[in-house]
């Protein structure tokens, strides 16, 4: 399978982020890719509340955009995410859209970003809801995980979706610059090696209101942390050929996956936790 990861600098014009993305998802499909993958809120970058305000349900126009694309290029199209509509809060939600036009899995961002970084306070929970359910999904042949940025720092939710038979792990982010320049490949490997996974990270890149200023380098690794692709500073996709025979001699020389212990991976109680 080829793999494709789109980069965007998407901002607060829903249209115009529209046109970029679809240009460079064809531009991907030209070039060979069966699976291309969008980076978090490709169809609109912006503040919480006006994120609120623009949220679309999963048949509203971004996502109808997204499937026509599909179907009309024949791949598979994971939507990065968009801001879904709910009754008070909204959803950062991803999904998978099959060569039909067919959503084949729809997750919603289980951690919300809460943190201070760079100078800038962002609480994502303030307007969006936390997710409660890990999602697997048909990828051709193979199975893909889905999972969305901050989620990156949580390695049990990679590690379940690899036991579910994840082959392939889409990470759509908006990972910032402040936190990119120090983690964002050394954790994209960190996951790739531990779940002997290939993980394709579409990446938003560059300066967006109110404060968003994201990191880039979108990236395609390995399941032996290698890094297949990495794009420039630019909106740009990267590719990358999946090799699914040598991701089968990876897991065969190095059973890590084989040979966990279950029995003896005990979680503290939460009196027990300590942050």
């Amino acid at each position: 399978m080829r793999a494709a990861a789109v980069q965007l600098n998407s901002n607060g014009d829903k249209a115009r982020n529209l046109v970029a993305a679809e240009r460079l998802v064809r531009a991907a499909a030209a070039d060979g890719a069966d699976f291309v993958a969008l980076p978090e809120k490709w169809n609109l970058l912006a503040g919480g509340e006006e994120l609120l305000a623009a949220a679309e349900p999963l048949d509203g126009p971004s996502l109808t955009a997204a499937r026509g694309w599909a179907r009309t290029l024949g791949i598979h199209l994971l939507a990065g995410s968009i801001s879904e509509r709910g009754t008070e809060k909204a959803s950062n939600t991803s999904v998978l859209i099959g060569p039909e036009g067919e959503d084949l899995a729809v997750y919603r961002k289980v951690h919300m970003f809460d943190v201070d970084a760079g100078g800038v306070s962002y609480r994502e929970s303030e307007h969006e809801q936390a997710g409660a359910e890990l999602v697997t999904a048909p990828l051709g042949e193979s199975i893909a995980g889905l999972s969305v940025c901050y989620d990156l720092r949580f390695p049990e939710l990679f590690r379940i979706l690899a036991l579910r038979g994840a082959r392939v792990i889409g990470v759509p982010s908006a990972f910032t610059m402040a936190t990119g320049r120090d983690h964002w490949e050394v954790l994209l490997r960190a996951r790739a090696i531990e779940n002997q996974v290939f993980v394709v990270a579409p990446n938003q890149f560059g300066k967006a209101a109110p404060h968003y200023d994201s990191f880039g380098r979108s990236s395609i690794v390995d399941p032996w942390g290698v890094v297949l692709a990495t794009a420039p500073d630019d909106e740009c996709f990267v590719a990358a050929d999946l090799d699914f025979e040598a991701q089968d001699r990876v897991r065969e020389s190095l059973p890590s996956l084989a040979n966990r212990q279950p029995h003896a991976y005990v979680w503290p109680k939460l009196t027990e936790v300590r942050v």
